[in-house]
This record gives C-alpha cells, sequence and structure tokens, in this order.
C-alpha cells in the first residue's frame, strides 16, 4: 500500500518575527470590534432595566400603570351632609284638665292610654281621654228650654203697681216677642253644635249606640251616656261635665307628672307625648334649609342600623345660642331650630326609645354632569386644576359640587367616556 503523503503547511515567517507589532490596520479593527461589543452589552443592560426586553429568562419590570386609567363618566352627585338627633318620643305637653279638685290616683310614666281609658282621678271621679281636635269648653246634655223671665213695666205718673205676669203667655210671649210677660217652655230642647257631634262619635266608638251620630244631643243621647257613666262608676246623670273628659288626636303616652297625689289639680298635674318614637335635630337656624316638611333623610340608630324618616315638622322660633352668641353661625354658640322627624316604620327601631342618633340629609344635588374620581385632579402649575389624558396631556378643566369621593368637572376639553389617569 502506498503511502499517502501528508501535506504540511509551512509557515515561512521568520521566528524572530513573532512578537513583533501587527500592522495598524489590524490593531483598529480590534479596537473597533471591541467597542462595538461594549455598546451591545450596554444597550442590553438599559433595555433589561426599563422592562422593554422579552424572553424567559428576563427580571421582574416594573408595574404597569394600567389599572390608574379611568373614563369620564356622567352621573348625578349627591352631598349629604350629618347632623346629631335624639331618638324619643317628642316634647312633653301637659294635659289640659279642667276638672277641679284634689287628684287621687294618677297612671304609671310612659303607660299608654287610649279611648275610654282613664287618664287621672279628681275627687275620685274618672277623667276620661276620648279622641278628638276639639276642646272640651262645655257641660254636654240636655237642656231645658224654659227660661222664666220677668219684666217689670215702669210704673205710671198715677203710681200703679206694675201688671202681674201672665198665667199663660201668649203666642207673641213664646216666640218672645211679647213685652213685659215671660218666655219660655217646659219641654227639653236638644243642645247642638260640632263637640257634641265630636262627643257622640266617640261614645258610638266605645259601643254605647242607640242614638243618631250627628250634632243634636238628643234624650237617646241621654241614655246611652247613663249607660257609659254606669260602667265608669258614675251617678247615671245622662249629662257629661266639662272636666269628665279630655280629647286628644289620638293614644297618648303618659309624661312626668307635674303634679303628687293630694295635690290641687293645676295646669301642669300631668304631662303626654304621642306613642311614636321620632326624632328631633337642633338645626342651626343659619343653616337650615334643609329642613322642609315631607323632606326624607336617613336616620342611623346607636346600633348601626340605618331606617328612613321624614321631616314633619320646623320650629318657628330660633333657641337662644349657648354663651349668648348671635352671630348665627354653625357649631357651638349658634342660635338653633327644632325640627321634628317621623319614622313610619316604628318596628324597625325594635325596643329603643331613646338615645342619640345620626340625621343624613341631601345638601346639595346636581344630575347628569361629568364626573371623576377626585384623585384624578392635577394642580396645573398655570394655576387651577386639570386631568391628564391617557397619552400624557394635560386638559384644564373647572370643577363643580364634590360629593363621595367623585367631583363634577367641565371644560371645553372634557368628554364622556374621555379616558384620563390618576397620578401614582
Amino acid at each position: 500500500m502506498a503511502e499517502t503523503d501528508t501535506v504540511t503547511h509551512v509557515d515561512d515567517t521568520d521566528p524572530a518575527d513573532a512578537d513583533t507589532e501587527p500592522p495598524r490596520g489590524a490593531r483598529g479593527r480590534r479596537t473597533a470590534l471591541i467597542a462595538c461589543a461594549v455598546a451591545v452589552v450596554a444597550a442590553v443592560a438599559v433595555v433589561g432595566a426599563l422592562g422593554l426586553g422579552g424572553g424567559a429568562e428576563e427580571g421582574p419590570s416594573a408595574p404597569p400603570r394600567a389599572g390608574s386609567v379611568v373614563p369620564v363618566t356622567r352621573a348625578t352627585l349627591t352631598e349629604r351632609t350629618d347632623v346629631d338627633g335624639q331618638l324619643g318620643f317628642g316634647t312633653e305637653i301637659p294635659l289640659p284638665v279642667k276638672a277641679t279638685g284634689t287628684v287621687t290616683w294618677l297612671p304609671q310614666q310612659g303607660a299608654t292610654e287610649e279611648r275610654g281609658d282613664t287618664l287621672l282621678r279628681v275627687d275620685d271621679r274618672p277623667v276620661v281621654l276620648l279622641y278628638g281636635s276639639m276642646p272640651m269648653y262645655r257641660d254636654l246634655g240636655l237642656v231645658a228650654a224654659e227660661s222664666t223671665t220677668t219684666t217689670e213695666t215702669p210704673a205710671t205718673e198715677t203710681g200703679s203697681e206694675p201688671a202681674a205676669e201672665s198665667a199663660a203667655p201668649s203666642p207673641s210671649a213664646t216666640t218672645g216677642t211679647g213685652t213685659g210677660t215671660g218666655t219660655g217652655s217646659s219641654a227639653p230642647a236638644p243642645l247642638t253644635g260640632m263637640d257634641v257631634l265630636q262627643f257622640e262619635t266617640n261614645l258610638a266608638a266605645l259601643g254605647y249606640t242607640g242614638f243618631t251620630v250627628d250634632e243634636k244631643f238628643t234624650d237617646k243621647t241621654a241614655q246611652a251616656v247613663k249607660r257609659w257613666q254606669k260602667s265608669l262608676g258614675l251617678a247615671e246623670t245622662g249629662t257629661v261635665g266639662v272636666g269628665d273628659v279630655i280629647y286628644s288626636a289620638g293614644k297618648v303616652r303618659i309624661g312626668q307628672p307635674g303634679a303628687r297625689l293630694g295635690a290641687a289639680v293645676g295646669e301642669n298635674t300631668l304631662t303626654y307625648t304621642g306613642t311614636a318614637r321620632k326624632v328631633v335635630v337642633n338645626a342651626s337656624a343659619s343653616d337650615a334649609a334643609w329642613a322642609v316638611r315631607g323632606t326624607v333623610v336617613g336616620i342611623t340608630l346607636p346600633d348601626g342600623k340605618s331606617v328612613p324618616g321624614e321631616v314633619a315638622s320646623v320650629g318657628r322660633q330660633a333657641s337662644a345660642p349657648e354663651g349668648g352668641s348671635t352671630d348665627g353661625e354653625s357649631g357651638a354658640g349658634a342660635a338653633t331650630l327644632p325640627v321634628t322627624i317621623t319614622i313610619a316604620d316604628q318596628r324597625s327601631l325594635g325596643r329603643l326609645e331613646s338615645g342619640p342618633v345620626t340625621v343624613e340629609y341631601v345638601g346639595r344635588e346636581v344630575k347628569d354632569v361629568l364626573s371623576v374620581p377626585v384623585a384624578a385632579l392635577v394642580a396645573l402649575a398655570e394655576g387651577g386644576h386639570g386631568l391628564e389624558t391617557e397619552d400624557g396631556r394635560f386638559v384644564a378643566v373647572k370643577t363643580g359640587l364634590f360629593a363621595d369621593g367623585n367631583v363634577e368637572v367641565s371644560g371645553a376639553g372634557v368628554g364622556e367616556g374621555m379616558k384620563v389617569r390618576i397620578p401614582e
């Protein structure tokens, strides 16, 4: 087998020249390559630091800002204000007791009394509660029309005696047109009036009937009164005294008594309130525009539960400010007006009868306006407020109502649906 020749490259360069400096052109190229490599590494490092690069091996990037962009929306903004109030049964009012004598029995404070119940006893006679708006101002019963009157005839110049009263009145005397004669009739005439109608309505509601409920107190009415008086342990006279009953609009809750047993009856012998719980707010007289009858408010109870209420009445006389201040400013030292708020759903209050509450009312409301979160507002260098758009531009805006974390905005460069950024 023939040997294979090995071709060997022979470098005929003189070994003595191996340590000699390479040509200048080659050295320049090598320096340029090194510089380019350094630049590429630096660029990659910058891209990595900014989070702009890709790849599975890339490190953590800066948090994105996508969640801080919100749209301009059209909405209704409502400004709500809280004031302190007091839950209770309202102001205690003296009962108009017209009976005279000594107080011999009083009900328990806090008791609820209704039609037909005894409110108190005077000289051991019951004073009964009835329903109505007209106060008791006279006795009710059968009235005898007989009213004999003697009219003296002046003596004559001759000194004659006055003419004797006729035994039988003439027709003219019966009508009250006679002269020098008695007038009257032995037959009782019915008492009439709206107070009679009010009383008869109550008498019938208590179950004592047999008469016509109208404005006439007839003999049949008197018979029903006698049956009622018998049930109360009273003498059956058929006549109701002015101090026998007290009228109210409905059930009453007995308040603090103003007299003790054995004392004489007075104006403040017994007080009462309504049976429905309500809230009273002492509103600042200078900031009570919200307190209008019929206004709906929210009431937060001591346990945190919220119930609706409605303004029922507003006092017309402001209370004297504490410390004698007359500055009219809100807060301590300001004059106040009592505002009474009713609660339709009494069951929502549970067994709570009194305590401090918070009343929330609408102070101001704007409808169908452009709004953004308050956090989206930025202060502009030239003054005022603006919004930063999604692409980084700034648009000047005019602010309106602030409510519930949002603000009303307007301006030529603002439109519904426009995306704005919340500064981080």
